[in-house]
């Protein structure tokens, strides 16, 4: 009897589940229908191929890249980048299990590239007004938004926060605890006075909501009429009417509120590794991608650069210990200018901020320190 040959159906899916002991379930997903996808243009399109070694990339791989540009509605170039991702993903773990595979079926060219958006923050102006048109308003989507502009919070985090979500961290200090988000980590955000204000005023403002809503959301800050999404076509629509009575831009979309954080705070001069840890994001090529420096803020960092510019670092002055041995040029005189020079060094070194640098000279002085050492040993057999 012939051995049992395995569909190509069944490879994919054998794989997929191998992948699923690691992977969250929507990622397992996304791989589930990316394979389908592939093998029912291949199908479609050469019913002939069977196996994984008939696989070509043309026509066969060639044929399903131009079938991903023609679709209607059209894929974006992210969706399309993660389509070959995953589809390369299983190929490669085909090859590492002994199936027969033409290299390079997937090329780095094939690879569209990710559009370069700019920060959408709002403009310092239109931002204030938003704000103010946010506290005049005095509703419960309202408050949520203004909530949203305070602390940075992505829409979908604001949306599934906890009716305890403010915390004492510490002797009055305070902060609002963001539950597992996009990236599936939690942190906690600082919260000012402001801060626990706009929460006081949501519960105030939930508890006046109807009942049904309030036993629909158990244990959330913001009460669900019916469903998530419900409470997000909500804010998204007093968003946009607010914007509009406040003279804001037509379009305009909850996330810009993040942005207009993330570029406000730069701008009072937090460091962008906080800023990362405020936002949640893993990355800081991220948060660089959130905040807008505008002409003022390089105005203003250029002047202020310009005046520190004689006074960068405060270098100590060598002061040797006044003794006659220094004047004579012994290896007695040089071992304690040496001692005293590692001191300064260190002292110096303490005062930098700039790790790179601080390290640098850590590796120079323990040069010093091997010469020392030699030196003691020159001089061991005259004493």
């Amino acid at each position: 009897m012939k051995p049992h040959t395995p569909s190509l159906e069944q490879i994919f899916d054998t794989h997929i589940q191998t992948l699923a002991t690691t992977l969250r379930p929507q990622t397992v997903q996304v791989y589930r229908c990316v394979a389908t996808r592939f093998l029912a243009c291949l199908h479609a399109n050469f019913p002939q191929v069977r196996r994984l070694s008939q696989l070509c990339r043309d026509p066969h791989l060639l044929r399903w890249l131009q079938t991903l540009v023609q679709k209607d509605p059209p894929l974006s170039n992210k969706t399309r980048r993660d389509y070959l991702l995953c589809l390369r993903r299983l190929l490669d773990d085909c090859a590492d299990n002994g199936h027969t595979i033409e290299p390079g079926l997937i090329r780095r060219q094939d690879f569209p590239p990710l559009p370069q958006a700019l920060p959408r923050a709002l403009s310092p102006e239109e931002d204030q007004r938003l704000q103010e048109a946010f506290q005049r308003s005095d509703d419960l989507c309202s408050q949520a938004l203004l909530l949203t502009r305070a602390t940075g919070l992505r829409i979908g985090e604001c949306v599934d926060l906890p009716l305890d979500c403010l915390r004492a961290v510490g002797d009055q200090q305070w902060a609002l605890h963001v539950p597992l988000g996009k990236l599936y980590t939690e942190r906690l955000v600082p919260a000012d006075e402001n801060i626990r204000m706009i929460v006081a005023r949501l519960l105030q403002l939930r508890a006046l909501t109807p009942l049904s809503w309030r036993e629909n959301s158990p244990g959330l800050l913001l009460p669900r009429p019916y469903s998530r999404d419900a409470v997000y076509r909500s804010l998204r629509r007093t968003l946009l009417a607010t914007a509009h009575r406040a003279g804001g831009p037509q379009h305009v979309v909850c996330h810009q509120l993040r942005h207009s954080f993330a570029s406000e705070m730069v701008r009072l001069g937090i460091s962008l590794p906080a800023l990362m840890r405020l936002l949640g994001h893993k990355d800081i090529r991220m948060t660089l991608r959130y905040v807008t420096v505008t002409q003022i803020d390089l105005q203003r960092e250029f002047h202020l650069a310009r005046q520190n510019v004689s006074q960068v670092h405060r270098i100590p002055n060598l002061s040797l210990p006044p003794d006659d041995s220094l004047d004579r040029a012994d290896l007695c005189g040089i071992g304690r200018a040496l001692a005293t020079t590692r001191h300064l060094l260190e002292m110096f070194r303490r005062q930098l901020t700039d790790e790179k640098t601080r390290r640098r000279l850590h590796r120079l002085d323990q040069r010093l320190l091997k010469v020392v050492s030699q030196l003691e040993n020159l001089n061991g057999p005259e004493k």
